[in-house]
């Protein structure tokens, strides 16, 4: 938690030498990856963040997301067939992007807090990615992890990003 606080200090103060910012927001279908996969079928992904400008190919901001993982049915030899539960994230953090002509690569670090099921403790949240700029709408492909005790819940995604 400290590490958290330290890192959104530092984005925050990066603040002040920003000279422009943009709103970003974005949805994506996600395709649970890795330990995820198991018990998971599809989810789906919101995004919500705000860019300051720390040169012309470097911009950096806070973010939030919303992930949502679709619970599958499980059947497990010689024990039976039992429903997963849905589960939910609420990621909050920094959002840091390298623009490269209308290509951008960028990450999102921060903390995956754990919504549902009951036990969802949440964890350390990650997502690598690149996009393609068409002006105020971008295309995004990226890798999105909540790391925690007992396993990942990982996936690919596919979304689009509205710039306001």
């Amino acid at each position: 938690m400290k590490k958290l606080l330290l890192f959104v200090a530092v984005v925050v103060l990066s603040f002040t030498t920003a000279q422009s910012q943009s709103l970003n927001l974005g949805v994506s279908a996600a395709l649970p990856v890795g330990d995820s996969a198991d018990g998971y079928t599809f989810g789906a992904q919101a995004d919500f963040s705000y860019l300051f400008e720390i040169n012309e190919s470097f911009h950096v901001g806070p973010m939030a997301s919303l992930l949502y993982y679709n619970g599958d049915e499980m059947d497990i030899p010689g024990v039976g067939t039992f429903e997963v539960d849905s589960a939910l994230f609420l990621p909050i953090g920094g959002s840091a992007r390298f623009l490269l002509e209308e290509f951008f690569f960028g990450a999102d670090l921060g903390y995956g807090i754990g919504l549902s099921p009951d036990g969802n403790d949440g964890g350390f949240f990650y997502r690598p990615k690149v996009g393609y700029d068409f002006g105020s709408l971008a295309a995004i492909l990226s890798y999105s992890g909540v790391s925690m005790d007992g396993g990942t819940f990982s996936s690919v995604n596919i979304g689009v990003e509205f710039g306001l």
